[in-house]
């Protein structure tokens, strides 16, 4: 019988055939720790009688949530994470490189077919080049550490097959929104989502990680692409035998299929306050907006800030909006500064800010108060995600952000 990608990942880490619902204890690549976290980790590690990571060169410790710091407590969590790096041995310690899930894999940590856990729930972004990872809490994360193994339940697999051209107005964003909005927040629950088809075979590796990130928001434990050419230049290796064999073979058993035209993928939003409540935006009338945010593990690539730019360029955002822009990373943000895309957006109204997740994970650099809105192009608009309970947040797609921030209504590009 043939396997899904899940199950050769696990199945390969594990030294045995798997099948969904089997229970496997695997030897972790690579895990990430997240500032936020770290305070709750250690904490754990010690109290769990650990005194050394069972492999420092392993675990990755990124501060991005927190800093610059918000409030006085921020900094605990820094010296925490900084303190513990020291006394382990931890070489790879960023403490202000970027986002968490854009740094995995822009640094080169995660490879194809690697078996990855961080404590952030949207660990999932890097199935974008074919590795199972997956969002845990500290309890497990200091298992972790002190192990470098845990058990997993090998997930049944949802193939969602998408084939034809996007239209130009469409990006990664829109097909995510709608899937998620197809199979609704808990469609997914603790399964994996493996994208398929020539319209994803088509799509940027900056692409597949929009879908990915955000397969969390339908309940999924992971979400997968099947690595290729354009996974190994990103990742900079060839791939071998067993990484070119990462793909569902044509007799793999699914759980369910959802077949998709790309050609009836239209601009949309995901309005307040819930993600699978997805309208496209020709459905949703008059919104004036507050403020746009761009930024995000989820749409703050080079190629997002380059759409943006394309739609902005000569032009001035609408009066009253306060548009802020984010670069997923140091390096995006250099790139981003040497090619001219900050100065365009700068000179459209933009506020340029520091890479980390402030606003997205509400605070800072841009929070927002009642009855305020915002188009966002994170992944979620939670009531109180970004500020007060009231701010109503729709999340939509870079090009759509950029044309809402010239109109200053919720348009599409």
């Amino acid at each position: 019988m043939g396997k899904t990608i899940v199950e050769k990942i696990l199945g390969n880490n594990a030294g045995r055939d798997v099948k969904p619902g089997d229970i496997v204890t695997v030897k972790v690549d690579y895990v990430m720790l997240d500032d936020i976290m770290m305070p709750f980790i250690v904490s754990k590690f010690k109290e769990m009688g650990f005194t050394k990571v069972w492999d420092p060169k392993r675990a990755v410790i990124i501060c991005d949530h927190l800093v610059p710091a918000s409030q006085v407590d921020d900094t605990r969590a820094y010296h925490i994470s900084c303190d513990f790096a020291a006394e382990q041995g931890i070489p790879n310690l960023h403490t202000s490189d970027g986002i968490c899930h854009q740094l995995m894999t822009e640094a080169g940590y995660v490879k194809p077919g690697h078996v990855v856990f961080g404590t952030d729930s949207h660990t999932t972004t890097y199935g974008c080049v074919g590795a199972f990872s997956t969002g845990i809490g500290y309890t497990e994360m200091a298992s972790i550490l002190g192990t470098g193994e845990l058990w997993v339940r090998v997930p049944a697999t949802i193939k969602v097959n998408i084939t034809g051209k996007l239209s130009e107005n469409v990006m990664a964003k829109d097909v995510i929104l709608k899937i998620i909005g197809d199979l609704t927040a808990a469609g997914a629950t603790y399964k994996a989502l493996e994208f398929t088809g020539d319209t994803v075979e088509n799509m940027s590796v900056s692409s597949r990680m929009s879908m990915t990130n955000m397969a969390i928001e339908a309940g999924a434990k992971c979400g997968l692409f099947a690595p290729d050419a354009k996974t190994a230049e990103y990742c900079g290796i060839e791939l071998d035998d067993f990484q070119k064999s990462l793909k569902g073979d044509e007799d793999a058993v699914y759980e369910k299929v959802l077949n998709y035209r790309a050609e009836d993928f239209v601009p949309s939003v995901a309005v307040p306050s819930n993600v699978d409540h997805v309208v496209p935006i020709s459905e949703l009338g008059d919104v004036t907006v507050d403020q746009v945010f761009l930024g995000s593990c989820t749409n703050g690539r080079l190629e997002d800030l380059h759409e943006a730019a394309a739609i902005l360029k000569g032009k001035k955002v609408a009066p009253f909006v306060k548009f802020i822009v984010t670069p997923a990373s140091r390096k995006i943000y250099k790139e981003a500064l040497d090619d001219g895309t900050l100065g365009i957006l700068l000179d459209a109204g933009a506020v340029i800010t520091h890479p980390g997740c402030g606003l997205c994970c509400g605070r800072t650099g841009g929070i927002m108060t009642d009855g305020e809105v915002v188009v966002a192009t994170n992944n979620r608009n939670f009531l109180g995600r970004m500020g007060t309970s009231k701010v109503k947040i729709y999340l939509a797609s870079p090009k759509t952000a950029a044309a809402s921030a010239l109109a200053g209504k919720i348009v599409s590009a």
